[in-house]
C-alpha cells in the first residue's frame, strides 16, 4: 500500500507520450541496487531516456532532482524519483509556477545533463553560450514569490559541470553562511567534514569550519537538525559532539544540535533506505537554500 502514490505517478507518466507530450528522463547510470526496469517501461511507452555516466565524467553520480513541466513550472527539492519519497522518506523542496524565466534557467542544467547523456559524450571546456546563464550569486533573477519580493537563482556542481555565469554549488552553499547576521539553521540527512565518498578518505572541513567562523567572529545562531537512521556513519557523531561544544554559557556561543530519527514499525523496518529524514536544506534570516 505504500507504493501506491509512487505507483499512480509512474502510471500518469507512461499515458503522456500517447497523448503528444514529450517527456524526456536524464538518469544516474542504473546499478543492481537501482535497476532500469520503471525506465524501460518509459522507454516503452514513448519516453526519452538517457542515462548520464558520471562515474565516468566525474568520479561521482547524478544526484539531481528536479522536474521542469511546460518550460513554465518545476520542482526542485531532496526528493529521489523512488516511490520511498513519497511515504517513506522526510523530503523538502519547492514547486514554482508560471515563472518561465527560472523554468528556461533550470532547464539549461537539465539540456546539459542530456548532452552528457549520449554515448561516449565529454564534458564541453568551455560550456557553449547556450548553457550560460546571466542568473547567478552575484545577479539573481528578481521577482515575487507569493506576493513577495525575492531574488533566485540555481547552483550546480560540481565545477565542471557550471556553464559560464553559473555559481557552483559550494561557493552559494558558504555565500549563505557569510551572510548570516542572526541565525543559521540547517537541516540533512548526513553532516561530515570529510570526503565520504573518497578513497582513501580525505578530510574536508569547508562547511564545517564556515559555520564555527560564522558562530565565533558574529555570534551567529547554529541551529543542526541531523537524520539518524541504520546507515548513519559512526564517525558523523564525533564531528558533531565537536560542533555542538562550540556552544557554551560561559561564551555565549549558540550552537544546538539535534538528531531526527523517523519512528518506524516493524513493517517499515524492513523497507531497505527508508525512514529517514533525507531532505537537504539551509534557513538564515536572510535566504532560504535548498539542495
Amino acid at each position: 500500500p505504500v507504493s501506491e502514490q509512487g505507483e499512480q505517478i509512474l502510471e500518469e507518466l507512461l499515458k503522456l507520450p500517447a497523448r503528444g507530450i514529450s517527456v524526456r528522463v536524464a538518469v544516474n547510470t542504473p546499478t543492481s541496487k537501482f535497476p532500469r526496469s520503471d525506465l524501460r517501461a518509459l522507454e516503452l511507452s514513448g519516453a526519452a531516456v538517457r542515462t548520464v555516466d558520471m562515474p565516468r565524467l566525474t568520479r561521482g553520480v547524478l544526484h539531481t532532482k528536479f522536474w521542469i513541466v511546460d518550460g513554465a513550472h518545476l520542482y526542485i527539492g531532496s526528493a529521489n524519483m523512488d516511490w520511498r519519497s513519497l511515504t517513506q522518506v522526510k523530503e523538502l523542496g519547492a514547486a514554482v509556477y508560471n515563472c518561465s524565466c527560472l523554468a528556461r534557467d533550470l532547464g539549461k542544467v537539465f539540456e546539459a545533463y542530456w548532452v552528457l547523456g549520449l554515448p561516449n559524450a565529454s564534458i564541453p571546456a568551455p560550456w557553449p553560450a547556450t548553457f550560460s546563464t546571466s542568473f547567478n550569486m552575484e545577479t539573481p533573477l528578481e521577482l515575487n514569490l507569493n506576493d513577495t519580493p525575492a531574488a533566485v537563482y540555481f547552483s550546480s556542481a560540481p565545477p565542471s559541470l557550471c556553464a559560464p555565469g553559473r555559481t557552483e554549488d559550494l561557493r552559494a552553499l558558504l555565500g549563505v553562511i557569510d551572510a548570516a547576521e542572526d541565525f543559521v539553521h540547517v537541516a540533512v540527512m548526513s553532516y561530515l567534514p570529510t570526503m565520504e565518498f573518497s578513497y582513501p578518505k580525505r578530510f574536508w572541513p569547508a562547511i564545517d569550519n564556515r559555520l564555527r567562523k560564522a558562530v565565533f567572529e558574529r555570534r551567529v545562531k547554529v541551529r543542526l537538525l541531523v537524520g539518524c537512521w541504520p546507515h548513519s556513519k559512526a564517525e558523523m557523531f564525533p564531528f558533531l559532539k565537536s560542533l555542538a561544544a562550540v556552544g557554551d554559557n560561559r561564551t555565549r556561543y549558540s550552537v544546538e544540535v539535534r538528531l531526527f530519527m523517523v519512528p518506524s514499525s516493524e513493517a517499515q523496518a524492513r523497507i531497505p533506505y527508508a525512514r529517514v529524514n533525507h531532505n537537504k536544506y539551509m534557513v538564515t534570516e536572510k535566504a532560504a537554500y535548498i539542495g
